[in-house]
C-alpha cells in the first residue's frame, strides 16, 4: 500500500474512533533496553530521535483484549487472504544503534538470533507451494549474518524476487564481489533498500548517529553505479510534508547521481513513525468503512515474517516484520500455522498499518 495517503486519513480516525480511557504508568523495561543498546555503541545518537511521536502516554487498557477495545467495541482482524511476501529477519545484531529502532536492533542485541541457511531453506519450500512471489530480508543487518549470502542466492534461484533492507555501509560493502555475481545471474528480481532517515545529515545521523551519514550514502551510490535495482526508505520530520519530502530527496539523488525516482512511492518508501508507548486510536470493525479501507489493504493479508528468538529451539512464524517479540502475534512454527486471522491488538497495527497506510513490501 502507498504511503502518500498517511496523515489525513489519521486525523479522520483519531477525530471518529478516539478512545478517552484514562492514562495509567507504562512498564520502561524495553524503553531502557535500548537506551542500555545505544550506549554501548561507538556512533550512537546522543539525544532523542528527530522523528520521535509527541502524543500522550498509552492507557493500559488499550490493546489488551484481542476481542474487544478499552471502550468494549469488536476489535478489527485480518484474514489472511494469500501469502505474497514471506520476511526473514535474520538477526537483531546491527553495525548501528538507531535513536528509535522499533526492533531494538545494535551491535549488542541478540533477541533474535541469527537464523540459519537450512532453516530458510525449509520455510522457502514451502512459500513455494503456497504461490509466494516475494522473500523479505531484514535485521538488524541483513549482512551481518554470516548465512546471509547463501540464502539470498537460494532465494533467487528458485525463481523468487527478493528485497533486502540495508544500511549500505561497510557489512554489505564487504561482499561487493559477491553481490555483483549475484546481480550479474538474477537482474532485477534482487532489490536493495536502502535506510536514508533523511534527506538531510543532520536529519539522518540524529536517528543513526555521527559518521552513518556519508558510509550510507556512498553505499547507495555503489549500488546505483553498478546497475543493481535498489529503493530508498526514508522518514518525514514533524511538520514536513509528503511533497517537500519528496523533493528534498529528488535533490539529493540529482546531486549524488542516484538512479531512483524520489516521486515513485514504490522507490522512495517513507514510512510513518511508531512508538508502542505512545497513545493512538484502537481500530474497530467500524473503522473501516469510516476511512474507506478493507482488511486486504493492510500488511498482515499478504504476508508473515520468520523469526528465530534467543532460546527457543527453532525460528517460528510472527505476524509481520513489527511485532517479532510479542507472543501474542506468535503463529507457529510452520507457515501453515501461520494462516489464521489476526486482530489489530497492538498500537503499531493502527499508529503505521491502518492510519499510516504503509507497508514493509515493495
Amino acid at each position: 500500500m502507498g504511503t502518500d495517503r498517511v496523515w489525513q486519513p489519521a486525523q479522520e480516525i483519531r477525530g471518529l474512533c478516539r478512545e478517552n480511557a484514562p492514562d495509567v504508568q507504562l512498564t520502561e523495561t524495553r524503553t531502557q533496553t535500548r537506551a542500555q543498546s545505544r550506549t554501548q555503541s561507538r556512533n550512537a545518537p546522543q539525544g532523542p530521535s528527530p522523528f520521535r511521536v509527541e502524543a500522550e502516554a498509552l492507557p493500559s487498557e488499550k490493546f489488551s483484549d484481542p476481542q474487544l477495545t478499552a471502550k468494549g467495541e469488536r476489535r478489527a482482524s485480518v484474514p489472511l487472504k494469500t501469502l505474497e511476501t514471506l520476511w526473514f529477519n535474520t538477526g537483531t545484531l546491527c553495525n548501528l544503534a538507531c535513536a528509535t529502532c522499533y526492533i531494538e536492533s545494535s551491535p549488542t542485541n541478540d533477541a533474535l538470533i541469527y537464523i540459519g541457511a537450512e532453516d530458510v531453506s525449509r520455510f522457502l519450500d514451502e512459500a513455494q507451494n503456497m504461490g509466494t512471489r516475494e522473500i523479505g530480508f531484514t535485521g538488524g543487518e541483513p549482512f551481518m549474518n554470516p548465512h546471509f549470502l547463501a540464502m539470498l542466492d537460494d532465494t533467487l534461484a528458485r525463481g523468487l524476487e527478493a528485497l533486502v533492507l540495508s544500511n549500505a555501509m561497510k557489512p554489505m560493502r564487504r561482499h561487493e564481489a559477491a553481490l555483483l555475481e549475484l546481480r550479474e545471474r538474477y537482474g532485477d528480481r534482487l532489490t536493495i533498500r536502502v535506510s536514508l532517515d533523511h534527506h538531510t545529515q543532520a536529519g539522518h545521523e540524529g536517528e543513526r548517529g555521527p559518521r552513518s551519514w556519508e558510509p550510507g550514502l556512498a553505499g547507495l551510490k555503489w549500488l546505483s553505479e553498478n546497475g543493481f535495482s535498489i529503493a530508498v526508505a526514508g522518514r518525514l520530520l514533524p511538520g514536513e510534508g509528503m511533497g517537500d519530502a519528496r523533493e528534498g530527496y529528488a535533490r539529493l539523488f540529482a546531486a549524488e547521481n542516484i538512479r531512483v525516482d524520489a516521486h515513485d512511492p514504490m522507490r522512495l518508501v517513507l514510512f510513518p513513525e511508531m512508538d508502542e508507548t505512545k497513545d493512538i486510536a484502537e481500530i474497530t470493525t467500524d473503522c473501516w468503512g469510516i476511512l474507506g479501507k478493507s482488511p486486504a489493504d493492510i500488511m498482515c493479508a499478504t504476508s508473515r515474517m520468520v523469526v528465530h528468538r534467543k532460546g527457543e529451539p527453532a525460528p517460528r512464524v510472527a505476524t509481520c516484520t513489527l511485532i517479532p517479540y510479542d507472543k501474542g502475534f506468535d503463529m507457529g512454527e510452520t507457515l501453515a500455522e501461520a494462516s489464521s486471522e489476526v486482530a489489530l491488538n497492538h498500537p503499531h497495527c493502527a499508529r503505521f498499518c491502518v492510519l499510516g497506510g504503509a507497508s514493509c513490501s515493495a
